[in-house]
């Protein structure tokens, strides 16, 4: 057994501790406790291939450490259930779940778990954006399409629908164009840019 020096990795945006410990095993095996990352790797196991493993152990990790943490600082489910009541035959809502495992949808709902499932990014959004997303999902139950139907039935449940739609098409627009913009343009962003002298957008 050979410990490696620590050094300092950074995954996701997020600082770790790494330590390293070489052995006679055949798999490589993290475990993550606060901002340390203790690994345990295979003698032979090549270094570059080591590092490869260790960050894509990291992200697992760090992702489902986000997860519980956002899903244990607030219960969701009443407020899925307060949604779900608005509907003319209401949806059972048991479980809210808050995924940070790289969801491309803003949010799920499973008849046979009776489970939301949410982006977890959606946390940190105002509650209106919260309640409309769970009314979309909900509102599926009883139309599969996004008819006209089914948009009524949403409006219904969330007056905030549209608005939400709204927001959300302007996140992930700024998520994916954020590393692309200029440095003036992105300090002018994140200080809340208000057009012809209004106040500035709370933060």
């Amino acid at each position: 057994m050979a410990a490696e020096p620590e050094r300092q990795i950074t995954v996701d945006g997020v600082a770790l501790t790494l330590v390293v410990e070489r052995k006679r095993v055949k798999n490589v095996n993290a475990r993550l406790a606060g901002e340390t990352l203790r690994v345990s790797a295979p003698l032979a196991m090549a270094a570059a291939r080591l590092d490869e493993t260790i960050v894509e152990l990291a992200r697992r990790l760090l992702r489902r450490a986000h997860a519980r943490r956002v899903n244990g600082e607030h219960d969701a489910v009443a407020l899925a259930r307060r949604v779900a009541r608005r509907f003319p035959a209401p949806p059972r809502v048991e479980r809210v779940e808050f995924s940070a495992a790289g969801e491309s949808r803003w949010g799920s709902y499973s008849a046979t778990t009776r489970t939301v499932r949410l982006h977890a990014a959606l946390r940190h959004m105002p509650p209106w954006v919260l309640e409309a997303v769970v009314a979309h999902e909900l509102a599926h139950t009883a139309h599969l399409d996004h008819s006209p139907a089914f948009w009524a039935l949403a409006r219904t449940a969330c007056p905030d629908t549209d608005r939400s739609r709204a927001f959300l098409a302007g996140v992930s627009w700024l998520a994916h164009a954020w590393p692309t913009l200029p440095p003036l343009e992105r300090a002018l962003l994140a200080r809340g840019a208000a057009p012809d002298g209004e106040d500035p957008l709370p933060g």
